[in-house]
């Protein structure tokens, strides 16, 4: 495991450099010449780091990196003028760090975090995440295992959510639903989306614990869809388990409960259509309370933004209304927009060839523009 001292900063005071002659200074002063030096200091500063690094037996190295000596050019926009005296002049000092003793590799560096989870174990962005079911989790019920808080409190929601640390930047984040029907499309889905994306799956998919296993294994959090009435029910039917507007609240704890009983490893449940039944006030108080008393967090497609309650997250965005991919990248971009503005931003998709492609496409680029890509249980309200 990576391990990083953090010492406090120091100062070097470098030497009184002897004064140029004019000539050098008219050198110096070529934007050609000036150029050229700095890369070339650049040059012998990043050789001898790697020289440095090369060694890992070797003590624990001390590197000191000047910005003025590289032009600035591996300091943030603004760091002259950040740094600079009332006089306008700025004031350069030499930064030092130590290196790890057992350093790593570029891929490591850049390419995951390390996130310290509860225990003291380390949870890598490439890792798969525990295959559930997790104990103490789960009491038997009539059709199978549903969802309990365990003895200490902690919930569903908690333990099968993806680990996630925020970096300050604004956070994105896509729920890609429908899976489980089709198996190439799934697959697809699994395997070419990045961990972060959060992938739903129906009730009613054969070896719906298996596509579960697999997700959580490629590192995807998951949730589960409960089918809801649509304004236009019974002409367009989610299936026997259907939770309906005007059903008693037992009828709809006892639907709900077949639905959760499915699978296990889900931190949550996502709505499948239901704009008639998340419009009813009794249906969603029966919906929520149950799903309260099971620590699961409920994560809509827009449709219920006005509906609180803890463990709540709705989307800004479904992305592919338009099955176009220039349209569906439009929508990516929305999403971003709206994670500028607010601090983050959850939009909704299904798992269309079209849609799990440029998804993938966009995933790659996006935090090259500033953002950080989040599972959807980062951004749930927990109030």
């Amino acid at each position: 495991m990576f391990s990083k001292k953090h010492l406090a900063p120091a100062i070097a005071m470098p030497a009184p450099a002897p004064p140029l002659s004019e000539a050098a200074l008219r050198a110096f002063a070529n934007p050609y010449v000036g150029a050229s030096a700095a890369g070339g200091l650049f040059l012998v500063v990043l050789l001898a780091l790697i020289a440095l690094i090369g060694d890992p037996k070797a003590s624990s190295p001390v590197v000191r990196l000047s910005l003025a000596k590289i032009g600035g050019e591996a300091a943030p926009d603004g760091w002259r003028e950040a740094m600079a005296r009332a006089t306008g002049q700025p004031i350069v000092t030499e930064d030092i760090f130590r290196l790890s003793e057992t350093p790593i590799g570029a891929d490591a560096a850049f390419g995951e975090a390390t996130i310290t989870m509860e225990g003291g174990g380390a949870f890598h962005a490439a890792d798969p995440l525990p295959q559930a079911p997790l104990a103490g989790f789960h009491s038997q019920g009539p059709s199978g295992l549903l969802p309990i808080i365990a003895a200490n409190g902690r919930t569903p929601a908690e333990a099968y959510a993806r680990p996630f640390a925020a970096n300050g930047r604004p956070k994105v984040a896509l729920v890609i639903g429908g899976l489980g029907l089709n198996a190439a499309a799934t697959r697809q889905a699994i395997d070419a989306l990045p961990p972060e994306i959060t992938l739903s799956f129906v009730p009613y998919a054969e070896g719906l614990q298996g596509w579960i296993d697999l997700a959580r294994a490629a590192g995807h959090e998951v949730l589960l869809e409960t089918p809801m009435e649509p304004s236009d029910y019974p002409d367009n039917d989610p299936g026997p388990y259907t939770l309906l507007a005007d059903a008693p609240g037992s009828e709809t704890v006892k639907k709900l409960e077949w639905v959760l009983s499915r699978a296990t490893g889900y931190f949550g449940v996502t709505n499948y259509l239901g704009s008639r039944f998340m419009a009813s006030d009794a249906g969603m108080s029966a919906f929520q309370t149950a799903l309260r008393g099971r620590g699961l967090a409920f994560i809509d497609d827009g449709q219920a933004a006005r509906r609180g309650g803890s463990m709540r997250a709705s989307a800004t965005r479904i992305i592919d209304e338009q099955l176009s991919g220039e349209a569906i990248d439009q929508q990516l971009l929305a999403v971003e927009a709206g994670a500028l503005q607010h601090g983050q931003a959850l939009g909704s998709g299904f798992a269309y060839p079209v849609t799990l492609s440029q998804v993938a496409k966009w995933a790659e680029s996006v935090e090259s523009r500033g953002y950080q890509l989040a599972p959807a249980s980062a951004l749930i309200s927990r109030r």
